[in-house]
């Protein structure tokens, strides 16, 4: 769960500066503060939390993690600080370790609903809806004002389909006048929903009050940017998403430089040799479908068509990929060089398969069926394609590719539960759909025709044979029911959860053209790559 840290009393001078420039939101400014206090002060239980805490909220997990767990190292009986280690390893995807941590806290209070809720967000994760919403009803009867607990429960019933029920948590939210911005936004965040006039107006003004909390505030911009454009309102609704954008990225930093050179070593490492001479390696296992891409590129409904066949199970985005290729960087803090992916020369073979068996078994967690194929859709496991190939030769891997200004701009409008710094800006966006792009162009160039590529408007234009075309690289028999995809009943954590469960439609095709004046900057950053798509 994403929250703003909590804020101790009584504090020396500089964390209670700290403190200050928390509540106004300069969590960068205040993280500047608490490092230099806890370089001085290195045992310092409240500066060390409250500098893990500030790392959770601006994304830096890993060192939040290590501080948290130093703190509670430390400090065995301070709760606060094992509660915010739990929320560091729930929001890494370390689910069960987080579940752990929350046992021993609600062995001495069963009834914290903080807890609770953040327990039950790791059973959602974990795909056991069945046991998460009783704990979140029944926090919800034990404290009904508490509202974290209607998001949580709003965000599990999405996820299951239960719109109605959903959008009824998140307006008991917005009754309870706390944490208002988030509720709108999950609103929003539905797609299909549709804001009431009266609803734009209040809105506007909690955008307008002086007491808006600063959570509230950029959540509020993005709703409302969803709500003005639904009516139509366009320069406004740009209004509104130019400044949340402006004040999100500013929570969630972007080193545009960065990203470019790391994609570059790793189109420099991964070359023909590499693979040739490692030919063969890997874990034997076939049962895993990746589909990468960008987020709003239609990835959710490639995952949807696939889930929809008998021999397939959707799962989630699951960072387990992610996970390997941080441990192979060997990097301990965020600002530490990386050894990834040069480290991969030094494995031998049976160093590569336990890679692969490693990836098999640690996302079994999310399968709920015995069914032989899985689908994996983290849209950032582009970057990782050779790596994905090394340890699961057998695995396939498909390529959700969209128009680059209806992606581009669908990602800008979102505000995505956390990371993705890359989207909070249509500098950003553009440049890193750009090399996307040209990563993408390298594996096809080293691995031909090792990834499967499926264009939205394709998908669009002949549904029928790009599904069999889809289930044919995938070495599964056609279904029909992969063509009544939105009929199928499963869980869908993602942004488009409600729209894979209409039919297909063109509804998000040329979403960015009344919006082209404004443009300019995504544009001039998605350079060559505007002018050739599809490419292929």
């Amino acid at each position: 769960m994403t929250s703003t840290p909590s804020v101790p009393e009584g504090l020396p001078a500089p964390l209670s500066q700290a403190s200050k420039l928390i509540g106004e939101g300069a969590l960068g400014k205040a993280e500047g503060v608490l490092r230099v206090f806890v370089h001085d002060h290195p045992e310092d239980v409240n500066g060390i939390r409250l500098l893990g805490e500030v790392g959770l909220a601006l994304g830096a997990l890993r060192d939040a993690e290590n501080l948290l767990s130093r703190a509670v190292e430390l400090a065995p009986d301070y709760n606060a600080a094992r509660f915010a280690y739990a929320n560091a390893l729930y929001r890494r995807h370390r689910y069960e370790e987080s579940l752990k941590e929350l046992g021993r806290l609600l062995a001495q209070e069963p009834d914290n609903p903080a807890w609770r809720t953040l327990q039950a967000a790791n059973l959602v994760d974990l795909n056991e809806h069945h046991k998460a919403l009783p704990v979140l009803e029944g926090i919800i009867e034990n404290h009904p004002e508490y509202r974290q607990a209607w998001l949580s429960y709003g965000h599990a019933q999405r996820a299951l389909g239960e719109t109605e029920l959903a959008i009824e948590a998140y307006e008991q939210c917005i009754e309870l006048s706390s944490g208002v911005g988030e509720a709108y936004w999950s609103l929003a965040n539905l797609k299909t929903y549709r804001f009431s006039a009266a609803q734009i107006e209040a809105m506007e003004a909690l955008l307008s009050s002086d007491n808006c909390d600063f959570r509230d505030y950029y959540h509020a911009l993005f709703a409302l940017g969803k709500a003005r454009e639904d009516a139509g309102e366009h320069k406004k609704a740009m209004a509104a998403y130019l400044k949340g954008n402006q004040v999100r990225g500013r929570q969630v930093p972007w080193d545009i430089d960065g990203f470019e050179r790391d994609s570059r070593q790793i189109m420099d490492f991964f070359d023909p040799v590499f693979f040739a001479d490692r030919e063969g390696w890997g874990a034997a296992d076939t049962s895993p479908i990746f589909v990468v891409g960008l987020p709003r590129a239609g990835s959710t409904l490639v995952e949807q068509i696939l889930a929809s066949h008998s021999q397939v199970e959707g799962t989630a985005e699951l960072a387990d990929i992610i996970a390997i290729a941080r441990d192979l960087s060997g990097k301990r803090r965020q600002r530490d060089a990386s050894l990834y992916p040069g480290s991969l020369a030094e494995l031998e073979a049976a160093d590569v398969q336990m890679l692969g068996e490693r990836y098999i078994q640690g996302t079994q967690k999310q399968r709920l069926t015995d069914s032989p194929f899985f689908v994996d859709k983290m849209p950032n496991n582009f970057s990782h394609v050779g790596l994905i190939h090394l340890i699961l030769p057998h695995a396939k891997i498909i390529d959700a590719r969209r128009h680059p200004l209806d992606c581009c701009f669908s990602a800008f409008k979102q505000l995505f539960a956390a990371g993705q710094g890359f989207s909070y800006g249509l500098q950003r966006i553009g440049h890193y759909y750009r090399w996307y792009c040209e990563t993408m162009a390298h594996w096809d160039e080293v691995l031909p025709g090792r990834v499967h590529r499926v264009h939205h408007e394709r998908l669009l234009d002949d549904f029928e044979g790009e599904v069999r075309r889809l289930l044919g690289y995938c070495d599964l028999p056609f279904e029909e029911q992969c063509l009544s995809f939105h009929e199928t009943r499963r869980r869908v954590r993602t942004a488009s959860s409600e729209q894979v469960r209409q039919p297909i439609n063109r509804d998000g095709m040329g979403r960015w053209e009344p919006y082209a004046e404004w443009l300019g900057p995504l544009r001039e950053a998605l350079g060559p790559a505007l002018k050739a798509y599809p490419g292929d």
